[in-house]
């Protein structure tokens, strides 16, 4: 027998692993050989999914499916858009796009009391700001001789009335009852009023025979809808039933509870018609007659209007604008979900209360309720701002200010645009990039759902989209002096360093290293500590972009504050290192450095995370105002690299900005360490004004 002794001995583990990796060198060969047996293929990216063209707003084309897409936006020019408008922007410009179609810009200004010409103007721009252009920009006072033609073809067709009921008397028609339970509702006498009679009532209405109030025409819909009409007999056949369902479902419906058509205004002067009208069309007349005479394929618009689309079709069938049960002829409305933004204050009337200040609990205000607020109190369905509560009537302010004493509130905020709010214009003055809010609402995506969210997750969105496309700078918010005794007065090092480290196209720049430095207060401790790992008396820090560290030997305060205002170091390459880098900015009259500026850090502007809970009716809103909603920095340092951003602005060449749609906001970068940073429209000759955009990740915990 052949003896074995002088051969190794494997362990049995050991050679399971010695075939194990045979096997797979195998495998690994077989599957090479098989690989270049098939024919060559090419690497091409996958073609970017277009979001227009998916889900519910795919589901919207394939209803209607036509060559030619024509959408609009129609905002009301009585306000500042906000950040809910940015997706209605967005989804019906982006959805015309995606189709190859267009959009119109169209102003839906048919309330001459409420508008203004700075409205209009703001509109328009945050549209091409967010990279839009309008097929058309439009009026719906374009039309108001159309629309004027189309109410007597109304009244001639039998569908429309002029009413003479005071409100309560329309309140008692509608089914509400003086104790406020509801009870049958009734067409009033005038419903059944000879057409010919009418006519002449609307000429009236017209030629100035009535006061605001007094007349209104309204629309024979479906307030004189006997339940009888569409009670269930046994008999009835299952389309007949259909029938009645659906005449019962009209019937219940408010929007269909004979809505008005025009009203007699006490403000009859238009910026655009003049004087000539002293009557002016409702939103519920004028709205799917403008989208028809338009040429509109598809209405698209939020869910709240979704309860008024019956009486939109309504009245287009009544004109023959419409087939009824198709949308084969005529516009198309179809609703999706709104945006809320959590902790926003979106309605107009609200944040008109902060910008300007108000007067709250007082009898006056039954003065401020005009004849054309009667009129409209129960005539127009116009639909509550998100969170707002209904207006007051006359009698129930004064019944709750007896003695005609109300609270003076002073204004919040600065304007319209003041950075804490969430108007566009507030967001852009901020420094939020358009392409920012645009990504936003898409990746919320648009379905029949509203797409509810909070702050910190826009803040995130905007924090993520700026991360690349945006410089980076070094800027000291709170500085403290900072003299390195060991190197000669004129010491310089000009230090080649990057706009950006991850992305060389954005280019480097020089920046001075001297003997003086300027460094964040939140930097230096008096006393050390061991979770401390910047700077402190007899500790070494890193410096970016800096090779050696330094490390602090002394340091003086100012005998007034008690605050540090100097320290001395030293550096060199016999300076033990730290455990941290930190920013910094050298003092150089060659440079121009530091660049100086004022910061301003804003917050949350109120304590409560929900402030559409609070008492606005009382006031109780201004009590419950954040102290700390905007902190000021006035002796703020940037290093010089600042010259060369402000020049190559904007950052990022996106959107509407990469179209020349540009001011101080489009001036952003990253402060190392700090936060996001835009220019202000504040900022002036030898002045620089900043706006915290959003803050760094980094900002809590940091050591």
């Amino acid at each position: 027998m052949a003896s074995n002794e002088g051969e190794p001995k494997i362990s049995k583990r050991a050679a399971e692993k010695e075939a194990k990796k045979a096997a797979a060198k195998v495998s690994k060969e077989k599957a090479k050989a098989e690989s270049a047996s098939k024919p060559a293929t090419t690497n091409t990216p996958a073609a970017p999914i277009d979001p227009f063209r998916q889900g519910w707003l795919k589901g919207v084309f394939d209803e209607k499916p036509v060559k030619e897409v024509h959408t609009r936006f129609p905002p009301e020019p009585n306000g500042y858009l906000h950040i809910g408008h940015a997706k209605a922007i967005t989804v019906n410009f982006g959805f015309a796009k995606s189709h190859g179609g267009v959009c119109n810009l169209r102003f839906d200004d048919t309330n001459p009391s409420k508008e203004e010409e700075i409205y209009f103007t703001a509109i328009k721009d945050m549209v091409q700001w967010l990279g839009f252009e309008p097929h058309k920009i439009t009026h719906s006072s374009d039309e108001f001789d159309k629309l004027y033609e189309l109410a007597e073809e109304l009244i001639k067709r039998g569908k429309a009335y002029v009413c003479h009921c005071s409100s309560d008397e329309v309140k008692k028609g509608r089914g509400k009852l003086a104790n406020g339970e509801h009870g049958p509702r009734s067409a009033c006498a005038h419903w059944s009023r000879p057409v010919d009679e009418t006519l002449e009532e609307f000429r009236k209405m017209r030629d100035g025979g009535y006061k605001p109030g007094e007349a209104v025409l309204r629309m024979k819909q479906h307030l004189a809808t006997k339940p009888e009409e569409y009670e269930e007999d046994e008999r009835d056949s299952a389309e007949v039933k259909k029938g009645k369902d659906k005449l019962k479902a009209l019937a219940n419906n408010p929007a269909m509870w004979d809505a008005a058509a025009y009203r007699v205004t006490k403000n009859r002067h238009h910026h655009r018609t003049g004087d000539k009208w002293r009557i002016y069309p409702t939103y519920e007349f004028t709205h799917c007659i403008c989208d028809a005479l338009e040429d509109i394929s598809h209405s698209l618009c939020t869910v709240e209007f979704e309860t008024l689309r019956p009486a939109y079709n309504w009245l287009l069938d009544a004109l023959d604008m419409k087939i009824e049960g198709s949308d084969e002829k005529g516009p198309m409305q179809r609703e999706y979900g709104r945006l809320n933004v959590e902790g926003t204050i979106l309605s107009k009337r609200r944040i008109a209360m902060l910008v300007e200040g108000c007067t709250v609990g007082e009898a006056s205000t039954a003065s401020k309720c005009t004849a054309d607020g009667l009129a409209d109190e129960v005539d127009e369905l116009a639909l509550a701002e998100d969170g707002e509560e209904e207006l007051e009537t006359p009698a129930e302010a004064a019944k709750a200010a007896p003695n005609g004493t109300g609270r003076k509130i002073p204004p919040a905020v600065m304007s319209w645009d003041d950075p804490r709010l969430f108007t566009l214009v507030a967001l852009r003055r901020r420094g939020v990039p358009p392409g920012a809010l645009k990504k936003f609402v898409l990746d919320l995506g648009v379905t029949k759902a509203n797409a509810n969210t909070a702050t910190h997750t826009l803040d995130a969105n905007i924090r993520t989209y700026l991360e690349r496309t945006v410089p980076r700078l070094m800027l000291v918010l709170d500085p403290i002096k900072v003299t390195l005794t060991n190197l000669p007065d004129d010491y310089l090092e000009e230090r080649e360093v990057p706009f950006d480290g991850k992305d060389k196209e954005k280019g480097t720049h020089k920046v001075p290293f001297t003997k003086t430095l300027y460094i964040d207060r939140d930097d230096f401790r008096e006393e050390d500590d061991p979770d401390f790992f910047r700077l402190a008396p007899g500790k070494s820090v890193g410096l970016l972009n800096v090779e050696y560290p330094i490390r602090c030997t002394s340091f003086s305060k100012d005998p007034d504050t008690g605050k540090v205002n100097a320290i001395v170091a030293e550096y060199g390459k016999d300076v033990p290192a730290g455990k941290a880098r930190i920013h910094w900015v050298a003092s150089s009259a060659a440079h121009k450095s530091p660049v100086k500026a004022e910061a301003r850090i804003f917050n949350p502007l109120f304590k409560n995370p929900a402030p559409n809970s609070l008492d606005w009716k009382n006031g109780g809103y201004y009590d419950d105002l954040n102290p700390d909603s905007l902190v000021t920095y006035p002796d703020v340092m940037m290093e010089c690299g600042f010259e060369h951003v402000r020049q190559n602005a904007p950052w990022p060449k996106e959107e509407g900005e990469a179209k020349g749609v540009v001011d101080n906001s489009s001036v952003r970068f990253q402060g190392l360490r700090t936060a996001f940073f835009a220019l202000d429209k504040d900022s002036k000759e030898g002045k620089v004004v900043l706006n915290r955009i959003v803050s760094l990740k980094e900002d809590t915990g940091k050591k």
